[in-house]
């Protein structure tokens, strides 16, 4: 074995640093899927999803075969290491895997079109304190066909982002509160599996990680000892995510709306609010490359 230096490429995945900071991105990667897609010249666009679909869609003779359509997926999915900004996209995508309609060849073609002015972001992992903290949130019956939920949550070690989830929930729920408790319940149970890590590393947490959330009737049953008779479709997850109150695992926080940081993990949003959150996920421009995205608003 010998010594190669400082680490610039890892599995597709350009590694910059500097002094304080290591800088994860994916631009040869991002490229190689365009020109797979034949759309390599394409006019970017600011936003991956939109709010409201067109009444028809133009044919895309190249997206429209469902084979490159499962290969790009399948692509965008290793993309998603370094671009916690799209994961909501490429779930939906995957959810269409076997049969993609006109609907889904168009939001890929927008997905795509988005990569395209977002060529060098990527991910900072930067040199700050050691204090684990996530958000959760969950988007209530938003399958307009199944009416299942989708929860998405993230978490932060100091400011850098070290884990993120987009899930369909398996059961459709009754109640807003009871989705946004089922991801409360999942997000636990993965930061129980960091704090684990973190503990193997080294890395002591003393304090209860934070968990943001901004469902107040959720929160309020976690820290109520009583029990009522109108939740128990959602005992197991209670029972759990109270174990783990008590033992100073966890500890729920609420928060605004406004700033919810997993909102972008859970549904469509219009164009401001997409970047906003974008932001609060630290998905930014690589530091080392002049030069900005070129926006289209929808």
């Amino acid at each position: 074995m010998k010594h190669l230096g400082e680490v610039h490429s890892f599995l597709g995945i350009q590694i910059s640093h500097t002094n304080n900071e290591y800088f994860l991105s994916q631009p040869s990667y991002t490229k190689s899927i365009l020109q797979l897609a034949q759309l390599s010249e394409c006019k970017p666009l600011a936003n991956p999803t939109c709010t409201k679909l067109p009444s028809d869609f133009s044919p895309d003779p190249v997206l429209s075969d469902p084979h490159l359509y499962r290969r790009i997926t399948g692509s965008l999915q290793y993309l998603v290491l370094t671009r916690p900004d799209i994961a909501f996209s490429v779930n939906l995508l995957s959810q269409h895997m076997q049969d993609p309609l006109p609907q889904h060849i168009y939001m890929l073609k927008r997905l795509l079109r988005y990569l395209k002015g977002t060529i060098d972001f990527g991910i900072p992992i930067t040199k700050s304190n050691m204090c684990l903290h996530s958000f959760s949130d969950a988007d209530w019956a938003g399958d307009p066909i199944s009416r299942k939920s989708t929860s998405g949550y993230c978490s932060f070690l100091g400011n850098t982002i070290i884990s993120w989830t987009v899930k369909k929930q398996t059961t459709v729920a009754r109640s807003s509160t009871e989705s946004e408790y089922r991801a409360l319940a999942a997000l636990t149970a993965d930061i129980i599996w960091l704090r684990r890590i973190l503990s193997d590393f080294g890395i002591s947490l003393t304090s209860p990680t934070d968990i943001y959330c901004d469902n107040t009737s959720a929160i309020a049953i976690a820290n109520n000892p009583v029990f009522h008779a109108r939740t128990k479709h959602i005992e197991i997850d209670h029972r759990f995510i109270r174990d783990h109150i008590h033992k100073n695992t966890i500890r729920l926080l609420p928060i605004s709306t406004i700033d919810q940081t997993a909102d972008i993990l859970t549904k469509s949003m219009s164009t401001p609010r997409f970047q906003d959150l974008r932001t609060k996920l630290t998905v930014i421009n690589n530091p080392s490359v002049c030069g900005g995205i070129l926006e289209q608003q929808d």
